[in-house]
């Protein structure tokens, strides 16, 4: 397996010379990976180190308060986890959990009080860069620039930040299972390394090094179905180490909560539509009945003829 590809983005705004290029190698890592790195993404290392320092004084605080926020309910806008569904999945992981929608209604915890102060920022630089993203993506795949931007500025902004703890036999267990993000794009910020992706050739497991500096780019469900098929959803998971805490911001972006994304017809062909459309609330729905992980077998359910 190939490096993984770690992108300048500074050619993408800077150089309107390289820009062309760029784009192609994001296009290139789409289809390869489904994955990428980048650096010079224009989120200053001050904004990504107070961001951390949030998450990790969220799961600092004790344990009534986050408590809180506990629920088995999908939907709720701020929700604590310490798996997919506490007590009804047939395996626990090795994870606390946070998530909150941060976009286009932001909610956010209580406690500890700069945390909305502090993710807030991170959260709004982080969509920016990611509406950049998606308008160098669909231009690569013959779409234009502005193909989705309308849609990905008013769409939905979710954050998932976890917290992998030391553990003591760390080949035992895992901190998230294998999965694909139901979303456009994703963005990852970690503290350490810990992330691994499928390279989708030969099955085998990738890990990602903490690159100083970079954020690492998940391609999403929702993309795979607009491009039919020519980008894949990556699958990926997180693995633990026994030494120390490791925290991750994840950073989802999706389409309106009833948005629904379809292969763009441009892209269709003479096979027609592999996929059927769907939004966001037909993945959460899929949750709430389903306990089958985190999202892994969504994408079955849009193929068609698989």
């Amino acid at each position: 397996m190939g490096d993984v590809p770690l992108i300048d983005l500074g050619g993408l705004w800077k150089d309107p010379a390289r820009r062309s290029a760029v784009i192609k190698d994001i296009a290139n890592a789409c289809h390869r990976f489904g994955f990428f790195q980048i650096v010079n993404h224009g989120i200053c290392q001050t904004v990504m180190d107070e961001a951390l320092h949030a998450v990790s004084s969220f799961f600092d605080l004790p344990t009534e308060e986050k408590m809180k926020y506990v629920s088995n309910d999908v939907r709720e806008p701020v929700r604590y986890v310490t798996s997919l569904k506490d007590g009804i999945d047939r395996t626990q992981f090795w994870r606390a959990t946070l998530k909150h929608y941060a976009h286009p209604l932001g909610h956010w915890p209580e406690n500890p009080p700069h945390y909305r102060e502090k993710m807030g920022k991170f959260s709004a630089q982080t969509r920016k860069v990611t509406v950049e993203l998606m308008e160098a993506i669909t231009e690569g795949l013959g779409l234009g620039p502005s193909y989705l931007t309308s849609k990905m500025e008013a769409g939905m902004q979710m954050m998932a930040v976890h917290c992998y703890p030391p553990c003591p036999n760390p080949e035992m267990a895992l901190g998230l299972p294998p999965h694909s993000d139901h979303t456009c794009l994703t963005i990852v910020l970690q503290s350490s390394p810990g992330l691994q992706i499928m390279d989708p050739d030969d099955c085998t497991w990738k890990s990602i090094p903490k690159t100083p500096g970079a954020l690492q780019v998940h391609v999403g469900v929702h993309l795979e179905v607009l491009s039919n098929g020519l980008y894949k959803s990556v699958v990926h998971r997180a693995v633990l180490n026994s030494e120390r805490t490791r925290i991750s911001i994840a950073s989802l972006h999706s389409l309106g909560m009833d948005e629904t994304m379809e292969p763009a017809k441009e892209l269709v062909g003479a096979h027609g539509k592999k996929y059927r459309g769907s939004c966001l609330r037909d993945f959460l729905n899929f949750l709430a009945t389903n306990n089958s992980g985190e999202g892994s077998s969504f994408i079955n359910t849009l193929k068609i003829n698989p």
